[in-house]
């Protein structure tokens, strides 16, 4: 039996009923609902080949050639889709819930499978859904603080402490600053990071506070979705008010083992920003091996460029919070306790 369901219904039920995702490997690659598995029906030159017959020869010509490029391939695609559901209950869904999700649907159905989902409307009917998600009233609260104070550390420590905690920088795969990428995987696209952080934002509880780092619009390459994004601005602030030198000790540890060559990049990179006296400075350092004055020159122009975007914030939303590297846990306890305090009856 198929049953076409809307992405919300068929999404209720994605842990029970594995989905399968025919779209070509580039399509998935670029974006894809998170736990689906990638089983092309045609591959991405197929796909373009395909695509150039429908719109040079029209609809039956395309059909047919598409029959010949994956006719030999039909008994592999059955194979490995009951490698992944076993029990014959499985979901399939394309790009727009058309021709390639309906024809492995109806191959699966005749292949015995008992229950064959199909998704309305397809990958872009899912990327409509999930939309929604980013404009609802998330309670966050934001980890603010100049560069190297420990924020991600910070964040995992109130994970340890039962509160709610959405990484967006290690969704991201990227720290948010010029030298943010080193020591990272490749960054997803925008695409893929909104579908991860849709996922994330599933799991938490929206009557709980939720923690979140400060962060610009842009994480590196990847853009906060603009509802979101609204939203986070918006929330309360905590700021870390931490030395600059327990920051230079903290960025020293963090970069250490990065090699002179390749954090002199990133400071290329912001060199206009810092002036063409500091950038040569901070390179020359780099060169003798001096990692905290490379800290101390660039947390200049990162403390300066963090303070223009805390200006924009309602002051009587920022709460300044002191605090010491060599206390974390103690600091993420007491931001905890701050939150339970507020949320107390």
């Amino acid at each position: 039996m198929i049953r076409p369901l809307p992405p919300a219904e068929l999404l209720e039920q994605a842990d029970r009923v594995p989905l399968i995702d025919v779209r070509s490997p580039s399509e998935h690659a670029r974006g894809h609902i998170p736990g689906s598995v990638n089983i092309p029906l045609f591959s991405d030159a197929e796909r373009g080949e395909v695509g150039t017959c429908y719109k040079q020869r029209g609809r039956d010509e395309a059909v047919l050639l598409g029959l010949r490029l994956v006719g030999p391939r039909l008994g592999d695609l059955v194979e490995q889709a009951r490698a992944i559901a076993p029990e014959g209950r499985i979901a399939v869904h394309c790009w727009r819930g058309g021709e390639r999700s309906a024809s492995v649907a109806w191959l699966l159905d005749k292949a015995g499978f008992a229950d064959v989902r199909t998704m309305r409307g397809g990958y872009k009917a899912f990327r409509r859904h999930i939309q929604e998600w980013f404009s609802r009233p998330w309670d966050l609260r934001v980890l603010g603080g100049y560069t190297g104070s420990g924020k991600t550390e910070l964040l995992a420590l109130l994970r340890e402490l039962g509160e709610q905690v959405v990484d967006l920088e290690g969704l991201a795969q990227h720290k948010g600053s010029a030298f943010g990428g080193l020591g990272q995987a490749p960054q997803p696209s925008t695409e893929h990071f909104e579908n991860v952080l849709w996922q994330v934002l599933g799991t938490v509880d929206p009557s709980r506070p939720i923690w979140v780092e400060d962060e610009s619009l842009m994480i590196g390459r990847v853009r906060i979705p603009d509802a979101l994004f609204a939203r986070l601005r918006a929330a309360d602030l905590y700021f870390v008010d931490m030395p600059i030198e327990d920051r230079v000790q903290r960025l020293v540890s963090d970069y250490g083992g990065t090699s002179a060559e390749e954090l002199k990049e990133p400071v290329r990179r912001i060199e206009k920003r810092l002036g063409p006296q500091h950038c040569k400075a901070a390179l020359e350092a780099l060169d003798r091996g001096d990692l905290a004055e490379v800290a101390r020159i660039t947390l200049r122009y990162y403390d300066k460029a963090y303070l223009r975007g805390a200006r924009e914030r309602d002051p009587a939303r920022v709460r300044t919070i002191p605090g010491r590297a060599t206390d974390l846990r103690g600091l993420a306890q007491r931001l905890a306790d701050h939150v339970r305090h507020e949320h107390l009856p």
